[in-house]
């Protein structure tokens, strides 16, 4: 299950790698549910996440979130110790605070430019990232962390780029790197050097051409035949001449 588990999440991380352009180090913006199931759990996040991910990780949380995790006293306490370890990533209510998950949801608008991963177990909270093209989903199941597979959304952003012919440049050269990994390039080009090849000479045709040379060289032999016997025809007839005078 774990060599699963992992091959889906390397699947996963290369959609957003290649069509969303996600880099190392990977931003984390986590909740305090997920904090809480992570502690129930006794899974430790900073340890075990750039392994899940294939690559160094951020954790940041929200000062939002950090003031919902006061406010619920001591029952997530434990949560709060974990978020407080956190990087704080500046929101636009330093005034009034709104709700972790409102937060979370703004600093994923306008396309998610900071590429945010969000890290939660609030299910109405996951409904509404899904919703937005290119902001993966991390979540806790059965004592593991889990990268949900892309929405829907997701996949047709990345499906009209291709069929309107908008695909930046950068995204080009990634699709041409996902083909020599997979070892696409190289059957194209075999493809082409077997067409080449196709287009070579008869081999027919060389031999009419031998055939050509053959006939043209007897015409000349004969002629060479002929001229030995008017010699010989020459030499005869003098001789003659020369016995009569005699």
């Amino acid at each position: 299950m774990k060599i699963t588990r992992q091959k889906h999440a390397k699947k996963n991380m290369g959609f957003y790698k290649h069509n969303f352009q996600f880099r190392e180090p990977f931003q984390v913006l986590v909740d305090g549910t997920f904090c809480h199931a992570a502690l129930r759990n006794k899974i430790q996040i900073r340890e075990q996440l750039p392994g899940y991910l294939g690559g160094a990780t951020q954790l940041c949380t929200t000062r939002c979130i950090l003031k919902e995790l006061e406010s619920l006293g001591k029952a997530l306490y434990g949560a709060k110790l974990i978020a407080q370890s956190f990087q704080v990533r500046s929101c636009s209510h330093h005034k009034d605070p709104v709700s972790g998950s409102a937060c979370l949801l703004s600093m994923v608008e306008e396309g998610n430019p900071h590429h945010f991963f969000v890290a939660t177990q609030d299910q109405d909270l996951a409904n509404k990232v899904k919703k937005k093209a290119g902001v993966p989903l991390l979540f806790i199941i059965q004592n593991t962390m889990v990268l949900d597979k892309p929405s829907p959304k997701s996949l047709a952003f990345v499906q009209t780029l291709q069929t309107s012919q908008l695909v930046p440049e950068h995204q080009k050269q990634s699709i041409v790197q996902l083909k020599e990994k997979e070892g696409l390039a190289k059957i194209e080009g075999e493809k082409r050097r077997k067409r080449k090849r196709a287009g070579g000479p008869n081999p027919l045709s060389c031999l009419k051409k031998k055939k050509k040379t053959q006939e043209s060289q007897k015409p000349a032999e004969k002629k060479k035949r002929r001229r030995k016997r008017i010699r010989v025809k020459t030499e005869a007839v003098l001789s003659t001449q020369k016995n009569e005078k005699e």
